[in-house]
């Protein structure tokens, strides 16, 4: 195992993509040290703005201790293996991510799972905007895997997802699952506007508040309780909204009965 200690608060961007199981596995301590990072626009060893000590070196995990939020691309393009970080952490943490598991102990910065093939990433604080979602430009959201959020989202959560779990636990902004087209989107309590706004497949759930309906969603019918995933189910009865209609979509949107009395009108349409 690996445990890098921020030597001092960082003021400037820092890439480190190179904090990963697959780039540190089979490198020695002194190798670690030397791998190049970016701090703002100088090029620096990971040695100078990290304390890197080593224990039980046949593990394939890393822990960072301490908050990290300027340091970005944290377990990019990652295969496998296991990354911790004991504070916050800075954008696009997972990026591209195939395997493995991240676990945050506070909160993310944006982008962070963007477009996941596959993999976990489980963070005990909140989410920034585009959780999951590609870059500007790129219509390849999340393509597998699972992320878990026990706090709340920003704007646009689980854009263009094609594949996978996202579980947000708190709130999420506006525009979660735009364009999506396949896979699961759970939030526990409630969401702003224009929620799966384009969605071509796939399923968001809502449990809490959604503040309101596209038009271009039709209601379907009322569901006691929907699955999320295997072994988790969400207790109803929810209102079954279908669309983007303007998308030619056949996504399914579950909006909690209780929760939306200001949706009772569209039961009279069912």
């Amino acid at each position: 195992m690996i445990s890098l200690y921020p030597l001092t608060e960082f003021k400037l961007p820092i890439i480190a993509e190179c904090i990963s199981p697959d780039v540190f596995q089979n490198k020695k301590r002194e190798e670690i040290e030397d791998l190049k990072v970016w701090e703002g626009n100088k090029q620096k060893t990971l040695k100078e703005l990290f304390r890197v000590d080593e224990t039980k070196p046949d593990e394939s995990s890393i822990v960072i201790h301490g908050d990290v939020n300027k340091v970005r691309r944290v377990g990019a393009l990652m295969t496998g293996g296991q990354i911790m970080i004991n504070g916050n952490v800075g954008m696009h943490l997972g990026e591209e991510m195939r395997g493995g598991k991240i676990t945050v102990n506070g909160n993310v910065g944006g982008w962070a799972g963007s477009m996941m093939k596959g993999g976990e990433i489980e963070i005990h604080g909140n989410a920034s905007d585009y959780l999951g979602a590609p870059y500007r430009g790129c219509s390849e959201g999340i393509r597998g895997g699972r992320i878990t959020v026990y706090g709340n989202a920003g704007n646009e959560a689980g854009a263009h997802m094609k594949k996978g779990t996202l579980k947000i636990y708190g709130d999420a902004g506006q525009f979660a699952g735009f364009r999506m087209s396949d896979g699961t989107i759970y939030v526990q309590k409630g969401c702003k506007a224009r929620t799966g706004a384009c969605m071509v497949s796939g399923k968001i759930i809502v449990g809490g508040l959604l503040e309101s309906i596209l038009p271009t969603f039709t209601i379907d019918s009322i569901k006691a309780k929907v699955k999320i995933e295997k072994g988790e189910t969400a207790e109803g009865p929810f209102y079954v909204f279908l669309g983007d209609i303007t998308e030619h979509g056949d996504g399914k949107l579950f909006v909690s009965k209780d929760r939306n009395q200001h949706l009772s009108s569209y039961e009279k349409l069912i």
